[in-house]
């Protein structure tokens, strides 16, 4: 009788599990009066401050001006009463350095007050300015260790809340991160500072437009949210997805995705249960989370929000996937965010929607009925079209990161190919204005009649959808499809505005001149975007983006094509790169080189870890258990022998060629583990960083890959219970 493994008792406890027991309550607890209540919101701030404090603030707010020492006291003031009132013992400036992740040290309310007492205190210099150490966070050579340093500083554009955990709560105050020198340690500081680069370039074109109502523009993001779902007894058994986020080990299961039904299929109770746990902590957070379904692969999942400004929607993302995280392991499940966490299946992306909004809530990507004939429409989509061209080298190096080598090309995201697609109507209308020929008319929307007289008639779009392309019109806003699941948008955001910014000033620009040329304005529109669109029409392509075709018409059209992180990222320190940050204010030189250093730092880390954790697994879980099967088969073939007769032994072939397989597949995981470790000792730490990197991409992973190879056809092969790893087959389909 065959012993218990540890992945059958694994799948006993699953099978125990019930759904977590309900503690979202809409019904005594109505969805709007949770919603943004644990958020010190413009609503909240109302009510608490002053009446001229509060218009002051907002004043402040909505016209980009800085706030006064004695107004942040009040604030300040404000705030603390307000957060004590919900239990919260300490407050915390919360910050996103350059790893990716988030960062926080938590402080207490309570202060010394002399005379013996104690109060509970919270100034305005404690709401605007803190000081962490600076020298554990990565600076790509910024900050050296013993310069420790650091200033955070608030971000009254995105509100402060409060997190809850299990034994209390703390007041959070999103802020941007910067070096004793000044210099941006994080991610949220080159965010605000494109902002504010569109913001100029865009007023700028709207006035030459003849808009002079509109006073301030935004950009506006709604990042799609997809992740994994797995039984925390099955991540626990991982030491790949405990340490490295993704399998290093696995063979593509019997099922993966070939039958279809998972997408959008009904949700699993234990899974919504989750989902909704999640969802009423995040509407406590004000985070306007809105659409959940499943995902094409099999435990596969997404979730959707309402756009925002694109600096609080980075804040939301990533308290999103604290979030989730979080109450995962709450339900004994386990969130994975990596890119590709199981090879042979579909792999997640956060597809960043992203527009352009003014102060009087347009929006400056919407088309309407006849964009043919919409001016200030087709101004802004000319310079999003030239920015995608002239610097789309430039946005596939905001995405470039060892997770997302792994997704970007495959059948479920976009190759590394920037291209931008726009619809029929939309390029029918950018041929006939680089033809001189526009279209007569607007069209008129068709209706679809679906052939039952009870069903309603259908509104069909002027367009249909393209999943392949990366940088996608879909109505009236851009979804850019290659952002990784696990990265942080704060990052691809900032190049998107500021390329976008570039354009919006050459567009500007270029009108004024024609204008002073003796065009009227109307002409010198017409005459401009007419020769941008023709300048850089290449860029624009409707069709399948995974064919072959399409990759031999990019290179035949001078499009580039980085596969890769090591080939991408050189990109950043480029002197048109260097220039185009510096002109608009959103990285100096330096800060931009250490990004390309921090960046290139992570890729060899992960790549480090990855083939050390292979290294192990391999020589401590797998080699030992296909021994123990070798040493089975062959106890068995000299049982047979010594149990019967020489004239009765039976024919061995089967089990002798079964034994040969995996003594010939036991020495070739046993060679590839030791060449893997020869190759990883080759590394030179002292190597420029470029090349390092270049050393990991090229010499590692081509060795982790051939451990991973005959590792998993062993994995076909082996007693399955012996073998030491979850399957996919158990997975992705037994939580």
């Amino acid at each position: 009788m065959k012993t218990m493994n540890s992945r059958r008792e694994a799948i006993l406890t699953i099978q125990s599990r019930k759904p977590a027991a309900k503690s979202v309550d809409y019904v005594h607890n109505p969805l709007m009066e949770q919603f943004g209540s644990n958020v010190f919101s413009r609503a909240v701030m109302r009510t608490l401050l002053p009446k001229k404090a509060y218009e002051a603030l907002i004043d402040c707010l909505d016209n980009g001006q800085r706030i006064d020492p004695q107004l942040a006291d009040i604030v300040a003031n404000a705030m603390k009463d307000w957060a004590i009132s919900r239990g919260a013992t300490h407050f915390s400036h919360w910050f996103q350095p350059m790893t990716g992740a988030t960062a926080e040290k938590h402080d207490a309310f309570l202060q010394h007050g002399g005379d013996h007492d104690w109060l509970l205190e919270f100034s305005g210099k404690n709401l605007t300015q803190g000081e962490p150490d600076a020298s554990s966070f990565p600076s790509g050579g910024i900050r050296t260790t013993f310069e420790a340093r650091g200033y955070t500083g608030w971000d009254p554009t995105s509100s402060a809340f409060i997190m809850e955990s299990t034994n209390g709560r703390t007041l959070c105050i999103p802020t941007v991160f910067c070096a004793f020198s000044g210099h941006a340690l994080d991610k949220k500081t080159p965010l605000l500072r494109s902002l504010e680069a569109v913001n100029k370039q865009a007023i700028k074109l709207l006035r030459v437009l003849g808009n002079n109502e509109s006073r301030r523009v935004t950009c506006t993001v709604g990042p799609e949210q997809e992740y994994f779902l797995i039984d925390e007894a099955w991540y626990l058994q991982r030491p790949d997805l405990i340490n490295a986020g993704r399998c290093l080990f696995g063979a593509k299961p019997p099922r993966g995705q070939e039958m279809e039904d998972h997408y959008w299929g009904s949700i699993k109770e234990r899974v919504l249960a989750f989902m909704m746990d999640a969802e009423n902590e995040l509407y406590r957070l004000g985070v306007p989370v809105k659409t959940r379904h499943n995902e094409v692969a099999p435990a596969q999942f997404e979730v959707a929000p309402v756009f925002e400004q694109a600096n609080v929607a980075t804040d939301h993302n990533m308290l999103l996937m604290e979030v989730f995280r979080r109450t995962a392991q709450e339900h004994r499940l386990r969130c994975l965010f990596h890119e590709k966490p199981f090879t042979g299946i579909n792999g997640s992306g956060k597809h960043n929607n992203w527009s352009m909004c003014d102060d009087k809530g347009n929006n400056l990507l919407e088309p309407g009925n006849t964009p043919h004939a919409n001016e200030q429409f087709l101004v802004i989509l000319t310079a999003v079209i030239r920015a995608i061209n002239k610097w789309g080298r430039l946005l596939r190096a905001s995405i470039a990161f060892a997770g997302n080598d792994h997704r970007l090309g495959a059948n479920e995201a976009p190759p590394a190919i920037m291209s931008v697609y726009l619809g029929d109507t939309l390029a029918e209308v950018v041929e006939g204005i680089i033809s001189g020929k526009p279209p007569a008319g607007a069209k008129v929307q068709q209706v679809m009649q679906l052939g039952v007289s009870t069903l309603p008639e259908l509104p069909r779009d002027f367009s249909d959808r393209n999943r392949t392309s990366p940088f996608a019109f879909t109505g009236n806003k851009f979804e850019f499809r290659a952002v990784g699941s696990s990265q942080s948008i704060a990052w691809p955001n900032t190049v998107l505005n500021t390329i976008v910014a570039e354009s919006l000033d050459y567009m500007a620009t270029k009108i004024e001149e024609a204008v002073k040329g003796g065009k009227n304005q109307n002409q010198a529109v017409q005459a401009v975007v007419k020769e941008v669109l023709a300048e850089n029409q290449r860029v624009i392509f409707n069709g399948d983006n995974y064919s072959e075709e399409w990759h031999k018409e990019a290179e035949r059209r001078g499009l580039p094509n980085d596969k890769n992180t090591v080939q991408s990222l050189p990109t950043l320190i480029a002197d048109d790169t260097k220039k185009l940050f510096s002109r608009y204010g959103v990285l100096n030189e330096e800060e931009l080189i250490s990004r390309y250093n921090v960046q290139l730092e992570n890729y060899c880390k992960t790549v480090n870890i990855e083939a050390q954790l292979t290294i192990s697994i391999a020589g401590t879980m797998i080699l030992p258990a296909v021994l123990q099967y070798q040493n089975n088969v062959a106890m068995s073939i000299t049982n047979m022998y010594r149990a019967l007769k020489e004239s009765d032994r039976p024919d061995t072939s089967v089990h002798d060629t079964l034994l040969k397989t995996l003594w010939e597949k036991t020495s070739k995981l046993k060679f590839a583990v030791d060449q893997l470790e020869s190759v990883v000792k080759e590394q030179d730490h002292g190597t420029e960083p470029y090349e390092h990197a270049k050393f990991y991409n090229e010499k590692v992973i081509p060795a982790m890959n051939a451990v991973r190879a005959v590792a998993d056809d062993l994995e076909a092969i082996v007693d399955d219970s012996l073998w030491p790893l979850p399957k996919f087959r158990e997975m992705l389909y037994i939580y």
